[in-house]
């Protein structure tokens, strides 16, 4: 199994990133997916989380109504839309697979691939 994520970068505060995750071996559809974030120095955080047929969502109260999560079955990818972002926004971005939205939430996911950094400037 990988997921492969990408998209992270320099962003100026109140910017926007897209991050994409594109996962292989392994029957997409059928895994609830999860982005997670961690700071240097800091615990790994649940960012945002989506149901396998995409219509269950849930966010951390950080990011709620400023990142979008979901996901394109048919390509085998899931995406982080990040809008009006913040220097405390600047982590890496992990991606994650899992039976449901509320294991992503417990941070408790099967699989999990590399990070994409993001890097938000005041």
């Amino acid at each position: 199994v990988q997921l492969q994520a990408s998209g992270g970068g320099l962003v100026q505060a109140g910017g926007s990133l897209r991050l994409s995750c594109a996962a292989s071996g392994l029957t997409f559809s059928n895994y609830a997916m999860g982005w997670f974030c961690q700071a240097p120095g800091k615990a790994r955080e649940f960012v945002a989380g989506i149901s396998w047929g995409g219509r269950s969502t849930d966010y951390a109260d950080s990011v709620r109504g400023r990142f979008t999560i979901s996901r394109d079955n048919a390509k085998n990818t899931v995406y982080l839309q990040m809008n009006s972002l913040k220097p405390e926004d600047t982590a890496v971005y992990y991606c994650a697979a899992g039976p449901t939205v509320r294991t992503m939430v417990a941070g408790k996911g099967d699989y999990w691939g590399q990070g994409t950094l993001v890097t938000v400037s005041s």
